[in-house]
């Protein structure tokens, strides 16, 4: 890192960094570091050349702790942003096209990306095909099915159901009952069951359906809470 990169990290003059870094230098702290030239613009728009230090990783530590200490996580953000560039750089898309070797690195990198997604997808294809499937099958499923199609427990369904506004139970009711909105959406439907007993009473028994787009529609919803 250069003396004027430190200036700037600690906002101070670079001349006032040089000095310190020759003071500490000449109290043997740190180790004269070499030195650079370099054409800048000065303040008046002009050229000039300017000699700058290069300093090491740990000398930078303690000429910015002896400037100015509360600067010092903004070094330590500054090496780790220069050491990631070292260890990805970035190409020059100018200089890979005039480079064999350098195109043929990126073909072949980009090469192998394209294989590993292709196997992905090849191996998710069973399950994909089984989803399609199961969205143009008709009729619906009681909820206890649907879990086991799941691979989940029937109570733990009922539980993401009925925290996630898919099915409710009225006031003082025990029968589950689907919300509105699911039904318009083609995820949920009823089933309304007559049962008539010997003595001629009847009684209306409801029950919820997953429809086969409402269980697509669990089994990606689930898989997104097992990842």
């Amino acid at each position: 890192m250069s003396s004027r990169e430190i200036a700037d990290l600690v906002e101070a003059r670079h001349d006032s960094v040089k000095r310190t870094i020759e003071r500490l230098a000449e109290k043997r702290v740190i180790q004269l570091p070499p030195t650079v030239n370099t054409e800048i613009i000065n303040g008046l728009g002009k050229k000039q050349q300017s000699t700058m230090y290069q300093v090491c990783k740990r000398d930078s530590y303690v000429v910015v702790a002896q400037l100015c200490p509360i600067f010092t996580a903004r070094l330590v953000d500054r090496w780790q942003l220069l050491e990631a560039q070292v260890l990805s750089p970035s190409v020059d898309p100018m200089t890979a096209l005039n480079d064999p070797a350098t195109m043929r690195g990126l073909l072949l990198g980009y090469t192998e990306k394209v294989l590993t997604l292709e196997n992905q997808v090849q191996k998710m294809k069973p399950d994909v095909d089984a989803l399609h499937r199961i969205a143009k099958s008709d009729g619906g499923t009681c909820i206890s099915n649907a879990a086991k199609d799941l691979q989940i427990r029937p109570k733990d369904l009922f539980t993401y159901l009925s925290a996630n506004s898919w099915i409710y139970r009225r006031a003082g009711g025990k029968s589950w009952l689907a919300y509105q909105s699911k039904i318009q959406a083609g995820l949920l439907e009823h089933k309304v069951t007559v049962i008539t007993h010997g003595d001629g009473t009847e009684k209306t028994v409801e029950q919820v359906l997953v429809t086969p787009k409402g269980l697509t529609k669990l089994s990606q919803l689930i898989a997104e809470l097992v990842v």
